[in-house]
C-alpha cells in the first residue's frame, strides 16, 4: 500500500509551480540584464517597460505575450531564447480610456522583428481594431532578424496590413524612440502621427553607409533620418522633442483630444473659458491692410479655450497651420493660413500637410474651421514643375471628401483657386464667415485692373493715376466686403470681436450632422 503521507500534496505542488511562475515573470520583468539596461540608459534611452509606464496611467498596464519566445535553429539563435522576444505587448488606460501599445525591447536582440516578435505585435494590433481603441507603438528596432530571413520580413508584410486595415478606424500613433530603418520605416509612415526625439530617434530607408557607397555623399544617421529632418525637411515627423518624457507626455495629451474610433466623437470637456468672451484685441491683430503679415497663431489663440493649442506639423510647410484645440470644450481641428510665411500662399508641402490633417479630421469626427488669408497659389516652375496642380488637388479632394461640420472664416483676402480649395460655401462648407476686411475675388484689384482695362491705361495720359483710379473702381464694384454675402457665398459677416461665440455656436448647432456620400468602394483621391 502506498504511503500518502509520503507524497507531495496537490496544493504543495501547485505552491511549488506558482512559485516557479513568480520567478520567471520576475525575469521578464528584469529584462535580459542588468548590463544591457545600463546600456540602454548611457544611451540617453529609457527600456520599453519605462516608456511604457510613462505613457499609461499608473498600474494600469496589462501585458499580452510575456512568455513568448522564437522558435528559430541555427545562426546561435536556439541558444538564446529570451522571454517577450524583444517586444513588449498590451494594453491599458491613458486618462481612464483603454489604449494598445506595443514596445520593442532595444535589449533583445536590438528589437529586430522576428517570426515570434512579429507574431505578437499582430495580435496586438487585431486587438486593439477588435476593441476600438487606439494603438501606440514605442519603436526601437534595428528591422527584420536577419538570422530568420524571409519569415522577419513577412512578419512586417503582416504590420503594414493591419496598419492599412486600422487606417481611419482607431487612431494610430508611432512613437520613434531610437533606429527605425529600411522596410520597418513604413509602418510609421502608414500611421496617423510620427512623434521622434532628438539624438536618440532616426528613420531613413537606406542608411548612412549604403548612401555614401551608391552616391558618394557623407552624412551621419541624424543628419540623414534625424528628429529635426523630418520634422523640417521631409515631414514625415509632426512632432520633435528634446527627451523621452516630454515626448510621451504630449502623445497623451493628443490622445486626449482623439476618439476611441471612428464610431466616437471625441472627448468633451468642461470649459471655463466663456463662450461668449469677446476677441477684442482681434480688431488690433490683424492689419486692414493686406500686404502687411501677422502671425495667425495669435488669432487661433485668442480664439480657442485658454489658448490651448496643439500644433500638428509645427515645423514643417509653415505657411499653413494645422492645430488641434477645443472652442466651448468640443475638440475641433484648425487649419489656417499663416500671413507670416510666404504671405500665407498655399504650395506643394502645404497642400499635402493640409490635406493629410482634413482627412484626418474627417475619418475621426473632429469638427473643422478653416481660416482663410491667402493671396493664391505658389508661382514659379518650380512648383508646376513639381505637380502643384495634383498636389493642390489633394487638398481640394479632402475637403469635398469631408463629411463633418466645416466652418470656413475669411479674415482678409481670398483670392483665386487658393480661395475655392480652402473650404469654400462652394465645395461644401456648412456655414461660412467673413471679417469686414475680406476681399474676395478672382485676383487682387491691381492684377484684376492690369487685365481688364489694360489698353485703357496704356492710351492714357496718364497711365499710373489711371491705374489707380481703376483699381479704386474695381474694388468698389468687385471686392467690398459685402459682395459675396450679397450673393449668399458668406452667409454674414462678423465683428471680429464676435468670432469665438459664432464659431461656438456654429459648432453646437452642426453637431448633430449627418451627411453620406455616394455608395462606392473607395475614392481615386489625386497622388
Amino acid at each position: 500500500m502506498t504511503d500518502l503521507s509520503q507524497a507531495p500534496s496537490a496544493a504543495s505542488d501547485t505552491r511549488g509551480r506558482v512559485a516557479e511562475l513568480q520567478a520567471i515573470r520576475e525575469q521578464v520583468r528584469r529584462g535580459p540584464s542588468e548590463k544591457a539596461t545600463e546600456a540602454q540608459h548611457a544611451k540617453g534611452k529609457l527600456t520599453a517597460r519605462e516608456r511604457i509606464e510613462l505613457l499609461l496611467d499608473p498600474g494600469s498596464f496589462h501585458e499580452v505575450g510575456p512568455l513568448r519566445r522564437h522558435r528559430a535553429t541555427g545562426f546561435g539563435l536556439e541558444a538564446k531564447r529570451p522571454y517577450t522576444d524583444g517586444v513588449i505587448t498590451g494594453w491599458g488606460t491613458v486618462d481612464g480610456r483603454t489604449v494598445f501599445v506595443y514596445a520593442h525591447d532595444f535589449r533583445i536582440f536590438g528589437g529586430a522583428l522576428g517570426e515570434a516578435h512579429a507574431a505578437k505585435i499582430h495580435k496586438i494590433m487585431d486587438m486593439a481594431i477588435a476593441a476600438g481603441a487606439p494603438l501606440v507603438s514605442l519603436n526601437d528596432g534595428a528591422g527584420a532578424r536577419i538570422q530568420e530571413g524571409v519569415v522577419a520580413l513577412a512578419g512586417y508584410g503582416g504590420i503594414f496590413q493591419r496598419n492599412t486595415k486600422a487606417s481611419g478606424v482607431i487612431p494610430q500613433i508611432s512613437v520613434m524612440l531610437g533606429p527605425c530603418a529600411g522596410g520597418a520605416a513604413y509602418s510609421p509612415a502608414l500611421t496617423d502621427f510620427v512623434f521622434m526625439v532628438r539624438e536618440t530617434s532616426q528613420m531613413f530607408i537606406t542608411g548612412p553607409d549604403v548612401v555614401q557607397a551608391v552616391t558618394g555623399e557623407q552624412i551621419t544617421q541624424n543628419g540623414l533620418g534625424g528628429a529635426d529632418v523630418h520634422a523640417t525637411t521631409s515631414g514625415v515627423a509632426h512632432f520633435a522633442y528634446d527627451d523621452e518624457t516630454a515626448c510621451l507626455e504630449e502623445v497623451r495629451y493628443l490622445l486626449s483630444m482623439l476618439p476611441q474610433n471612428n464610431r466616437e466623437n471625441p472627448p468633451r470637456v468642461e470649459c471655463a473659458d466663456p463662450v461668449d468672451r469677446r476677441c477684442e484685441t482681434l480688431v488690433d491683430l490683424v492689419p486692414a491692410d493686406g500686404n502687411r503679415p501677422y502671425d495667425m497663431r495669435a488669432v487661433i489663440e485668442e480664439i480657442v479655450d485658454d489658448g490651448e493649442v496643439l500644433e500638428v506639423h509645427e515645423r514643417w510647410a509653415n505657411n499653413i497651420i494645422c492645430a488641434l484645440a477645443r472652442i466651448d470644450g468640443q475638440v475641433v481641428g484648425i487649419v489656417a493660413n499663416q500671413p507670416n510665411v510666404l504671405a500665407g500662399v498655399l504650395d506643394i508641402h502645404a497642400s499635402e500637410k493640409a490635406a493629410r490633417f482634413v482627412q484626418m479630421c474627417d475619418a475621426f469626427n473632429i469638427p473643422i474651421v478653416t481660416l482663410l488669408d491667402v493671396p493664391g497659389f505658389l508661382p514659379g516652375v518650380d512648383q508646376e514643375h513639381g505637380g502643384i496642380i495634383r498636389h493642390g488637388a489633394k487638398l481640394l479632394y479632402a475637403y469635398c471628401n469631408a463629411t463633418v461640420p466645416r466652418i470656413s472664416l475669411i479674415l482678409r483676402k481670398a483670392y483665386g483657386g487658393a480661395y475655392i480649395v480652402m473650404d469654400s460655401q462652394s465645395i461644401g462648407a456648412d456655414v461660412t464667415y467673413a471679417w469686414p476686411t475680406n476681399e474676395i475675388a478672382v485676383m487682387g484689384a491691381e492684377g484684376a485692373a492690369n487685365v481688364i482695362f489694360r489698353r485703357q491705361i496704356a492710351a492714357a495720359d496718364d497711365p499710373e493715376a489711371t491705374r489707380e483710379k481703376l483699381v479704386k473702381e474695381y474694388k468698389a464694384e468687385l471686392m467690398h466686403p459685402y459682395y459675396a454675402a450679397e450673393r449668399g457665398l458668406v452667409d454674414d459677416v462678423i465683428d471680429p470681436a464676435d468670432t469665438r461665440a459664432t464659431l461656438a455656436h456654429a459648432l453646437a448647432m452642426l453637431r448633430t450632422k449627418h451627411a453620406d456620400l455616394p455608395a462606392r468602394k473607395h475614392g481615386n483621391p489625386p497622388q
